[in-house]
């Protein structure tokens, strides 16, 4: 359930507000009684890419060339 803060106090209380943002807290920020903005914390860095994290799983049949008829299906013919 999100926290609902006015305006006035969230410039007051704006670090604080931050801090509880990050670690998980959802905050609605509102205006004579109407929502502004909403403070959430950032969704995590995606992982990077790893070269070679498919080292042996891939043979040499995944670079051989379709079946015709396969072929044919994939480009709608």
């Amino acid at each position: 359930m999100p926290l609902i803060v006015n305006v006035r106090e969230a410039k007051t209380n704006f670090s604080r507000l931050l801090e509880q943002a990050r670690a998980g807290q959802e905050i609605v920020l509102v205006k004579a009684g109407k929502p502004y903005a909403r403070l959430m914390p950032l969704a995590p860095e995606p992982a990077g890419r790893r070269p070679g994290r498919l080292s042996g799983r891939v043979d040499a049949s995944f670079l051989e060339p379709l079946p015709e008829d396969e072929t044919r299906a994939w480009e709608g013919r």
